[in-house]
Parts: structure tokens; sequence; C-alpha cells
């Protein structure tokens, strides 16, 4: 099912989220602290300088949700894009055990998170 995108006063908004990623929430909040807030053009310069492994998944998302603007409001002008709101879920940790000496296994949590990015677009 598509949803149909908000419109609130000629402010138009774009969603695009990744789920179940593995990797730790706290990594990811780092990039997206740096990218809230900021038009198209500087938030992809900025993840495409840090040299952080969670700095290439946000892109990938910023991406895919340009491309939802693209083919949900027909904007062919990226530029007009500001990242509007960007948060970072946990998602449930993958449960692990490690052998230890003795006969003994001890728990090991990997978490995951869910990333959320909005897009605004005023016309």
């Amino acid at each position: 099912m598509i949803k149909k995108p908000v419109v609130k006063e000629n402010i138009v908004e774009v969603k695009a989220t990744l789920r179940y990623l593995r990797i730790s929430p706290y990594k990811v909040q780092r990039i997206l602290d740096q990218i809230r807030g900021r038009s198209y053009a500087e938030a992809l310069m900025i993840l495409m300088m840090l040299p952080y492994r969670a700095s290439r998944l946000v892109l990938k998302l910023l991406l895919s949700a340009i491309a939802n603007a693209k083919n949900r409001l027909n904007i062919n002008d990226p530029t007009q894009l500001i990242v509007n709101k960007t948060y970072v879920d946990q998602a449930p940790d993958f449960k692990r055990f490690r052998a230890r000496a003795r006969g003994r296994g001890y728990p090991i949590q990997k978490p995951s998170c869910h990333i959320t990015i909005i897009l605004e677009c005023t016309k």
C-alpha cells in the first residue's frame, strides 16, 4: 500500500525508513545529528566526507528519500529539499553466546536499529 505524502500549509514531507539495521543506534545517532536541519546538498556533502560506516548507510537512505520525493511529489530539483527530521530507534538485539572456559557460555547482545529520515519541501 502506497501512502500519500503529508501536506500541511504548502509544506510537503517525504519519509524513508531503514529497518533492522545491524549497527548500534548510538553510532548512527551521531551521524544523524550532523545532517538534521541541513539542505539536501549540505547533507550529501557531509555524509560523503564522514569516515564512519554509519554515514554510508545514512547516505543510501537519504538518496532513497530523494527518490521517494521524485516519484511521489514530482520534484525534479532536489535542492528544494531540507532534512527536517531524523531519528533512530532501537530494534531487537541479536542474542548470541560466546564459548568460554570450562564449557561455559556468556551471552552477547548485538544491537540493531531503525533509521527514519523525513525531508521537507517548501513550495
